[in-house]
């Protein structure tokens, strides 16, 4: 799996993310969390720039640490922006969403949850796992990151689940994916900003 600015859910079924710029709006943990303060934590604006660093634990060693640069290159003319692999998203009120799903919404308070569905036999949960983080990346250390899991049933007794971290003003830091097959837990992909260029919208 790799990053697109599409992120939303679980390791088969999206590629993962970008974002980016226009800080601004109501603090983390704030039950009446803006649609500003959620842009903050997803800004996006042309020209937004991500590089990860893939460190999934599966990865042969001569392939750990490759880079993978994420771009938004257009914005499309009902307003979502787009990334040079095609995936988009847009702020539309208390989220930040792409086509199918919303992958991030306020209130950004831990245990706050919502669901997208996908089509009609796919749901996906998503919780606010954590607010007031600290990530540490090749790209920096972010403080008051918000954490949020997506989980996807793939069949009877098995899940998908991805968490993402989000740093204001910067976007999504942290991308982990991971196979929950009869409790047991198993990594799946890992994603580090490496670095980052942003601008205002």
């Amino acid at each position: 799996m790799r990053p697109t600015m599409r992120s939303a859910l679980v390791l088969p079924l999206l590629a993962l993310l970008a974002a980016c710029a226009h800080p601004g709006g109501g603090p983390v943990g704030s039950a009446g969390a803006s649609p500003a303060g959620v842009a903050a934590y997803f800004p996006l604006a042309v020209g937004n720039e991500w590089v990860w660093e893939d460190v999934s634990p599966a990865l042969p060693e001569a392939r750990r640490g490759a880079l993978r640069t994420v771009r938004i290159e257009a914005r499309t003319a009902d307003g979502f922006f787009r990334d040079g692999e095609r995936g988009e998203l847009k702020v539309i009120g208390p989220c930040v969403q792409d086509r199918v799903r919303q992958i991030l919404c306020a209130p950004f308070t831990a245990g706050a949850s919502w669901k997208s569905v996908v089509s009609v036999s796919s749901t996906e949960k998503y919780e606010i796992a954590a607010v007031g983080e600290t990530v540490v990346t090749p790209a920096g250390t972010f403080q008051g990151c918000v954490r949020v899991r997506a989980l996807n049933r793939a069949a009877p007794g098995a899940d998908l689940v991805n968490e993402i971290s989000y740093a204001p003003g910067v976007g999504p830091v942290r991308i982990e994916t991971f196979a929950v097959i009869q409790g047991q837990a198993a990594p799946q992909f890992r994603a580090l900003l490496r670095r980052y260029r942003v601008e205002a919208r």
